[in-house]
This record gives C-alpha cells, sequence and structure tokens, in this order.
C-alpha cells in the first residue's frame, strides 16, 4: 500500500514538473517558437482533460463501465494478448523492485530539474532592463521571440545596432507570421536607409502572411521608392482588399495618382479616405494636414471638370480651417472657391471670398500669401469688368509686398500686369501708384 501511494505521488509531482518546462522543451527541441509551444501544450492538456471528463461521463452507463472498470484478471488478460513485451516492461516499471522505484524517482527529479531551469528562464526573460539576464535566458531558449524582441530594444538602446537586428532575425525565425519582430526590424532598416533589404524582408514575410494590409502597404512604399509605382499601386489596391478600413493605403493611392496626372481616380481616393476618417475620428490626422488632404480633393476635382463638386470641397476646407484655427489654409480654401464661383458668374460671392482671405493673409501677417491674393483679387476684378484703376491699384500693391520678399515666384507675372494696367489708364495711373490706398479702399467694398 505505502509502495502504491508512493508510486501515484511521484506521478503526480513528475506530471506537475512535465507540464512546467513542457512548452521550452518542445521549443528548444522541436525549434518552435516559445508562445507558439505554449499554447499548443497547453492545448494538448485540455483535450486530454477533455477526453478524461467524457471517459468518467460515460460511465454512468453499465455496461460501458463494465468494459472500462474490469477486474485485474481481464487488463491483465488485454495486456497478454496486446503483446508479453510491453506486459513485462509495464510491470517491472510499475513493480515494487528497487530499480523500478529508482527510476520513477529518478524520471520525476530530471522532470523537476527541468522545470526549475525552465522557471529560471522564465524569470530571467522578464528583467527586460538587465541585459545579461536577457542574454541568459536566450541562451536558455533562442526560439522565443518576445524575449528576443525585448532583448532587440534593449541591444539597440544600448549602442548595439548589429546585436539588436540579429536578435529580430532570430525572432523572426522563431514566428514568421508574427507582425512585430518584422515591423520592427523593418523600421530599423528603413531607418538606416537600406531599403533593398527591407524590401526583400516585406518579400519574404509576404509569403506567411499573403494578406496582410499593412505589409502590402509598406512594400508599396518601397516599390515606389525604388521606381516602380505600378508595383507599389497593386500592392496598395492589395491592401485595400485585404482590409477595406485601410486608410492610408487609400491615402497612397490618392498621392501617386495625383503624381501621375489621374485627377479623377486621385479626388476618388481622396474622398474615401476622408470618409473613413469621418467615421474613425480616432484616426484623424492633424488639422492642417486634414485640410491639406480636403484641398487636394477640391484641386483633383478642378482638374477632372467637377468644378460644382470642387466648390463644396472648398466649403468642406474653409469650415474645418475656421474650425481648428488654420487661418493660412482657410484663406487658401476661400481664394481657390472664389476662383471657380467667380467663372460661375457669382461675382458677389467671389467678392466676399477674396475679402475674406485678404483679412486672413493680414491678421497672419502672411507677406507671402497677401501678395499673390492682391494679384489674385487684381486679376479678378480687371476679368469682371470693375474699373481698370481698382485692378491697377491692386497689382501695385501686391508688386510692393513682393518686393519685400526675398523670393518671389509670381514677380514678374505681377510687374507685367502692372505695366499693362498702366498703358490703359495712362495720366491716371502716376497718382495711384504715388498712394494706392484711397482706391484699394473702394476696391475692398464695391459690389455687382
Amino acid at each position: 500500500m505505502d509502495h502504491e501511494l508512493a508510486y501515484f505521488g511521484v506521478l503526480i509531482v513528475g506530471g506537475i514538473a512535465l507540464f512546467v518546462p513542457g512548452p521550452w522543451l518542445a521549443s528548444r527541441v522541436l525549434h518552435h517558437d516559445f508562445s507558439t509551444s505554449f499554447l499548443i501544450f497547453t492545448s494538448l492538456v485540455n483535450i486530454h482533460h477533455f477526453i478524461l471528463d467524457g471517459a468518467i461521463w460515460k460511465l454512468r452507463d453499465g455496461r460501458i463501465a463494465a468494459l472500462l472498470l474490469n477486474s485485474k484478471e481481464r487488463v491483465a488478460s488485454a495486456m497478454a494478448d496486446a503483446g508479453g513485451r510491453f506486459q513485462t516492461a509495464w510491470g517491472w516499471v510499475t513493480g515494487a523492485s528497487v530499480g523500478a522505484a529508482r527510476l520513477r524517482v529518478g524520471a520525476a527529479l530530471v522532470l523537476l530539474v527541468w522545470g526549475t531551469v525552465d522557471q529560471a528562464r522564465h524569470y530571467l526573460s522578464l528583467h527586460s532592463d538587465d541585459l545579461s539576464d536577457l542574454k541568459r535566458a536566450a541562451v536558455l531558449d533562442s526560439f522565443d521571440s518576445q524575449l528576443q524582441m525585448r532583448l532587440g530594444r534593449k541591444q539597440l538602446e544600448d549602442g548595439d545596432p548589429q546585436e539588436a537586428e540579429a536578435a529580430w532575425r532570430r525572432a523572426i525565425a522563431a514566428n514568421p507570421a508574427d507582425p512585430a519582430p518584422r515591423q520592427a526590424l523593418l523600421k530599423f532598416l528603413l531607418d538606416q536607409k537600406r531599403f533593398n533589404e527591407a524590401f526583400t524582408l516585406t518579400e519574404a514575410s509576404l509569403k506567411y502572411a499573403p494578406k496582410d494590409a499593412n505589409l502590402l502597404v509598406d512594400r508599396g512604399l518601397l516599390s515606389l521608392q525604388r521606381g516602380h509605382s505600378d508595383d507599389a499601386l497593386a500592392d496598395w489596391e492589395r491592401a485595400l482588399k485585404a482590409d477595406p478600413n485601410q486608410l492610408v493605403a487609400h491615402l497612397y493611392l490618392a498621392h501617386e495618382l495625383d503624381r501621375e496626372g489621374k485627377a479623377q481616380s486621385a479626388g476618388a481616393h481622396y474622398r474615401s479616405y476622408l470618409e473613413k476618417v469621418a467615421q474613425r475620428p480616432e484616426d484623424r490626422p492633424a488639422p492642417d494636414v486634414l485640410v491639406g488632404i480636403v484641398l487636394r480633393m477640391a484641386e483633383c476635382q478642378v482638374s477632372s471638370s467637377q468644378p460644382d463638386v470642387a466648390v463644396k470641397s472648398y466649403q468642406m476646407a474653409e469650415k474645418l480651417a475656421q474650425q481648428t484655427g488654420q487661418g493660412k489654409l482657410e484663406s487658401v480654401a476661400d481664394v481657390n472657391q472664389a476662383q471657380l464661383l467667380g467663372k460661375a458668374g457669382r461675382v458677389n460671392d467671389a467678392l466676399r471670398l477674396y475679402r475674406r482671405a485678404l483679412e486672413l493673409d493680414d491678421a497672419a501677417g502672411d507677406t507671402d500669401a497677401s501678395y499673390v491674393d492682391w494679384f489674385a483679387y487684381g486679376h479678378f476684378l480687371d476679368e469682371s469688368g470693375f474699373p481698370p484703376k481698382m485692378a491697377y491699384a491692386c497689382m501695385v500693391k501686391s508688386e510692393r509686398l513682393s518686393q519685400s520678399l526675398a523670393k518671389s515666384n509670381l514677380a514678374a507675372t505681377v510687374t507685367q500686369a502692372r505695366q499693362q494696367l498702366e498703358k490703359r489708364l495712362g495720366a491716371d495711373a502716376d497718382g495711384i501708384r504715388r498712394n494706392p490706398d484711397p482706391v484699394l479702399r473702394d476696391a475692398l467694398r464695391v459690389q455687382r
């Protein structure tokens, strides 16, 4: 009886000891990621318990109980039928001999030692601030992707980028489907401008995660950097198919299509991006970036002959800029919208927007924007049939503002427009040039 209790005690201790280091041993021997091994091992234990629970439940049936709970004689007979060698071996292992007892106790002790080593490895791996402890843990099991990730970060912080890279590559090798080590290594390669290696990494990773939208977006960017814009567009389209809510894919597609002169397609992607951002406020970019995207969408709509839609987009940009205090961008939206309304014959609405833009420029002290907007306003007044002196005063104002700037892209155009109006005005131009302010005040009050 004592020997049976000892036997069962050893089995229980050995079983516990086997479970504790089991995932580590499986990771070490089979070269699987430790986290994956742990999940697999736990699943096997749960399946084992499920089978046992099912068997115990079936004991309620008397016939099955009679089959399962048989007498020792029937068990011995069944074992004899299964094979005498196995019966003999099993009988010796479970027997009361000194050798069998030592074997059972020794096996349990070995498992306990393994369990202790595994717990030491686990303890060391948790000390992510101690590089030495992390290295010791990695020696015990290099196939732990989470440990290798912490080791890589710590080595990079300590100024050892080569070892950090090696750790991230070991993490990827341990679990190629895990995006975390891949993204860490990808960022590292990009920071070092090793674009070809980064592209190779994305190519290899797609074999394990062909529908990873973030990975496809990254490869698209690298393809574009390599000069393969068609491949980049294809990758971003695939990213959207894999994840229709992928925001940046819309934005990258829009930028590239816009650059290639495909305004209508670019505008559609800008709109899709903005619609999704409206549904996910947590992903909304900075106010100036958001307004800039709306303005770019409006310009694409103008280029694709959609002036009415573009006006609404400029109104959206104007409203967003006003709400977020982006005065300069509000001024841009007003001027662009005014140009479209002027062409549509809505002169008074255009006048109001031009004047609002000039007020914003003045309030911000933005001389660069101010000289451009005075020129645009003067050009509009001239085209709309207002007195030439008003347009001339605006050109004089614009030219003087441009002279205070280090660089003025419109300087030659402004001077040419001013000279043409000067010829039309004749002798009256001289007085306006000396003092344009009275005429400018009239120009800011005029209505159709």
